[in-house]
């Protein structure tokens, strides 16, 4: 999960193992703050009432349920809107269970798990009061495959179902009308998901923020996100787009329909593109209660909330499974030769990416790309340098290799509203040019990054982007939650990619090996052979596997860190700043 997004499931085959991976591993969470309860809660509390207050960096992707993708977002989402499937309301790897939520149980295989049925709970709402069925569910899912309106979503749903030639229900020219034959509703409790394969872990596709239902007559397309009719506890009072939106109380939303939410505040009031270390400031104030990306604070206000024993108290470190990174673009000459590509992994200074987020604190230094925290993974380090502060002589050897023994020109994109990627970039630009490697350096707007930018291969070409920042965070604990979605060339599309340039059939089929893969011993080596083989090839430069120092004023209660989002669960939360 992002940082970004999507996976092809072209081949899903029997993975029953799959669905044991989130179920008890994934990323441990520890607090470091002196109010944290023997639970992994800190301030535990039942008291209703209040606003939490939210800023982001950035804006955001898009509300609407069909076209988001940003981990902050799906954990946010839970607060407006009710999928199949949700990872429970838990600290730590409990946080990494899925348990039912607009359904009344997880999925129901049959066929060899290629056919998933869920009954849905009776009594839940829209917003307005109009009861929820399946034909809702269905129509949300179907709105979800048009990546033409909605590029930022993930494609499972796309890749896993038998299309027959569907694209969208708004051009379904069909005369009946029935949408994809791919979904059935036999009743309004009902729904049926029929697979091209057969996939045992469909309740993680269930759990996406695309089986949030939608009902036809309020769908407005591009323009949904501008008002996303709830059937959560809370719902939109206001949305000013790339500034700021507001939630209140849902009055349709029933308790007894729900075991999974306990809402706390009232509202939740959330500012966009707010300056990214007034936000860390805002936070040590009180004038603010969430960064909602949950990334931590940048390392200003790291180092100042550390040598703080009255500002410590109130942090919570996360150790995640997510790494900072750089993919080294393949198709910008000269990168488009293994040798220069090698050039850049000898050349950069970790360390400096490692200060970028704060030093020890933000992250540890990565090798490769699978995070320790990934069950089965392993550190090696194909371009090891002298503390990993880099290695000038062979980085110019490799340059030699690949032609350019004088160096080259490129530029690096990172998303402008982030102070960590901005340094990242600086840094990168120092090192490399040591040994005669120039970057420009070219910010894009987080909101578009994917869309418009860096995750769009045309532009990205076009543009030089030979390096382009980003990051990622596993959807769910598991060698396939986390790589897939990255180096797998089969889900690289015309836009809203964050595959930014790994093209490969040997990794591509060596994905279709594991979802066969039954044996999770096997299965994971296949995942971490996949990580070597990318980096041999040098697509990518790894960064920092990543750690958070989230800070949460004192007002803030119910704050857990959960191994589902790896970030404070927002459902969770509340205030006693009334």
């Amino acid at each position: 999960m992002s940082s970004r997004r999507r996976v092809a499931v072209v081949a899903l085959g029997a993975v029953s193992a799959l669905v044991l991976a989130a179920c008890g591993g994934g990323s441990a969470s520890s607090s470091s703050g002196s109010s944290a309860a023997a639970n992994g809660i800190s301030n535990p509390s039942d008291v209703t009432g209040g606003t939490i207050r939210m800023a982001n960096s950035g804006d955001w992707d898009s509300l609407d349920p069909a076209d988001t993708y940003y981990a902050y977002s799906w954990n946010f989402a839970r607060l407006y809107g009710r999928s199949l499937v949700m990872f429970k309301s838990a600290p730590g790897a409990a946080g990494a269970t899925l348990v039912p939520d607009l359904a009344e149980s997880l999925g129901v295989p049959t066929d060899n798990a290629k056919t998933w049925t869920y009954k849905l709970r009776t009594g839940v709402k829209f917003e307005d009061g109009t009861p929820v069925t399946s034909k809702d569910v269905k129509y949300a899912v179907e709105r979800s495959l048009d990546k033409d309106t909605f590029p930022n979503g993930p494609t499972y749903f796309n890749d896993a179902f038998d299309l027959q030639g569907y694209t969208s229900p708004y051009k379904d020219t069909s005369p009946d009308k029935l949408g994809l034959k791919a979904i059935e509703t036999p009743d309004d409790q009902t729904i049926v998901f029929h697979l091209k394969s057969p996939f045992s872990g469909f309740d993680y596709f269930a759990q996406l923020p695309a089986t949030m239902p939608v009902p036809v007559a309020k769908d407005t397309g591009t323009k949904y996100k501008e008002h996303v009719v709830s059937t959560g506890p809370y719902m939109f009072k206001t949305n000013e787009l790339g500034k700021s939106f507001t939630l209140v109380r849902n009055p349709n939303w029933d308790q007894a329909t729900d075991p999974n939410r306990k809402p706390l505040p009232d509202g939740y009031d959330v500012a966009l593109n707010v300056n990214a270390d007034d936000i860390d400031n805002r936070l040590q104030s009180g004038d603010l209660d969430v960064a909602v990306e949950g990334t931590g604070v940048g390392p200003s206000a790291q180092g100042k909330i550390l040598a703080d024993a009255s500002l410590k108290k109130n942090t919570d470190e996360a150790t995640v499974a997510r790494l900072w990174y750089a993919n080294i673009n393949s198709d910008v000459a000269p990168l488009d030769n293994v040798h220069c590509r090698m050039a850049v992994e000898y050349a950069a200074d970790k360390t400096g990416y490692q200060r970028s987020y704060g030093g020890a604190t933000g992250g540890e230094i990565a090798s490769n790309l699978l995070p320790p925290v990934i069950p089965g993974s392993e550190k090696f380090d194909d371009y090891a340098t002298p503390n990993n502060a880099g290695d000038v002589a062979k980085a110019k050897d490799q340059l030699a290799q690949c032609g350019q023994p004088g160096g080259f020109s490129t530029s690096i994109s990172y998303r402008a509203e982030r102070p960590k990627e901005k340094a990242t970039a600086e840094s990168l630009q120092q090192s490399l040019a040591k040994a005669g490697i120039n970057l420009t350096i070219k910010p894009y707007p987080s909101g578009d990054y994917f869309k418009l930018y860096a995750g769009k291969p045309d532009f990205a070409k076009a543009n030089g982007l030979g390096i382009m920042i980003t990051g990622w965070g596993a959807d769910w604990p598991d060698g396939y939650g986390f790589l897939a979605q990255i180096v797998d060339s089969r889900v690289i599309r015309a836009a809203g990619n964050t595959n930014l340039g790994v093209k490969d059939p040997e990794v591509d089929a060596m994905i279709d090996k594991a979802l066969q893969t039954t044996d999770t011993a096997a299965r994971e080596k296949i995942w971490v052979d996949i990580d070597k083989k990318v980096m041999t090839d040098a697509y990518i430069l790894p960064g920092i596997w990543a750690k958070g120092l989230l800070y949460r004023p004192p007002n803030l209660t119910n704050a857990f860190i959960s191994d589902g989002f790896q970030m404070y669960d927002y459902l969770a939360l509340g205030t006693t700043r009334k």
